[in-house]
């Protein structure tokens, strides 16, 4: 059985789970939830993505929206806590999902050691 998120943990803006709902009225049904996910970045920390998934397994978080599932495995969780995903639509044609209130996890110029590369400036 799969653990439930709070909105304490991850929050979603008005236009994110609108935007959301009106994607997954154009999935497949398999298509579980949406699944967001954490991976190394280098000298910029962590990076966040988002991707459907058709497994919710049963260490993952859910957060359960009208018309969607919001799927987030137990390590990426404690980089997510608190943090609000939104959606951004310029109009131009340049339309993302942004993650507000990232905490800061060190990382950066210097940390990593490849700034002698040309990573950082």
């Amino acid at each position: 059985m799969s653990l439930a998120i709070t909105e304490a943990d991850l929050t979603l803006t008005g236009p994110a789970q609108a935007k959301m709902s009106d994607l997954f009225q154009q999935v497949d049904d398999s298509v579980q939830g949406v699944r967001v996910f954490a991976t190394a970045g280098g000298c910029s920390g962590v990076s966040f993505g988002m991707t459907f998934t058709d497994v919710i397994n049963e260490d993952d978080g859910v957060l359960t929206f009208d018309g969607f599932k919001v799927v987030v495995d137990d390590g990426t969780l404690e980089y997510l806590r608190g943090v609000e995903i939104d959606f951004v639509d310029q109009g131009d044609g340049n339309a993302t999902f942004i993650f507000n209130n990232l905490p800061q996890m060190g990382g950066g110029c210097g940390s990593c050691g490849s700034s002698s590369g040309g990573g950082c400036s």
